[in-house]
């Protein structure tokens, strides 16, 4: 993809954030874990749990950009996809919400570590702008959509590559994994901070699982399609960009 298409696209991108910016309803009932619900120690324990993986990704996001600078553009490619993905905010018969989360498409171009300061860039902006999620909860909504999702969607791309070679199945389960990775473990978070008084952990495990499934298995299946669409769009439009990808990532790994 020659630069001027590619910057086109990131116009493109931009514009759908802005209307999204724009056209965002104050009152939000999104996935991410709004300001204040936490207990303190909770919240704290997430931010330690998540700040590890940011460093590193940091780490690796300087690395990417130093020794291959044509890459940003790419980098900003997936920090936008991310952000409009997860800005999308879809009701659900449970009375919350739900949206997808464009983690996945990242993962398999950089990997996970440079994920977690992309996603928790996006977090951030989004708790800013769009009133989703907060500030103190953004640990534990780094940590599920920043960390653990893009880690689920690169280990089901590696080992989809390795045993099948099939990359579109790869991709696409890559981005449904890692969509939702993410609600599994926001469900997780939850639970273990707000046991059932009636059967503990497991029970509320249960119900908020229960409650994200209803739309975020769909929404997976749907993040995978999309995901795939725009990865073949990419190799008929970017076919050098992505070359000069495979190689910095086939360097960063064999060091």
């Amino acid at each position: 993809m020659k630069v001027k298409r590619l910057a086109r696209t990131l116009l493109l991108i931009a514009g759908m954030v802005l209307y999204f910016i724009v056209n965002e309803p104050q009152t939000v009932k999104a996935m991410h874990i709004m300001e204040g619900f936490l207990p303190l120690g909770w919240a704290i324990f997430w931010w330690a749990a998540f700040l590890p993986f940011f460093l590193l990704g940091l780490r690796r996001l300087i690395r990417i950009t130093k020794e291959t600078p044509e890459l940003k553009l790419m980098l900003g490619l997936a920090g936008a996809f991310t952000f409009v993905l997860s800005a999308l905010k879809i009701p659900s018969v449970t009375g919350s919400s739900s949206h997808p989360t464009g983690t996945g498409l990242g993962a398999v171009m950089f990997g996970p570590l440079p994920m977690s300061v992309i996603g928790s860039i996006v977090l951030l902006f989004q708790a800013v702008l769009l009133a989703h999620g907060g500030l103190t909860t953004l640990g534990a909504n780094a940590f599920s959509m920043a960390v653990a999702g893009p880690f689920a969607g690169y280990a089901a791309y590696r080992w989809l590559m390795a045993s099948t070679g099939k990359q579109k199945l790869a991709i696409f389960m890559a981005a449904a994994l890692a969509d939702l990775s993410t609600y599994m473990v926001t469900s997780l978070q939850l639970a273990v901070a707000f046991p059932a008084e009636s059967g503990g952990f497991l029970v509320s495990l249960a119900k908020f699982g229960g409650i994200f499934a209803f739309t975020q298995v769909p929404l997976a299946i749907s993040e995978g399609l999309l995901t795939v669409l725009i990865w073949n769009w990419l190799q008929a439009q970017g076919a050098e960009e992505l070359s000069l990808l495979r190689r910095a990532m086939k360097g960063g790994r064999s060091r």
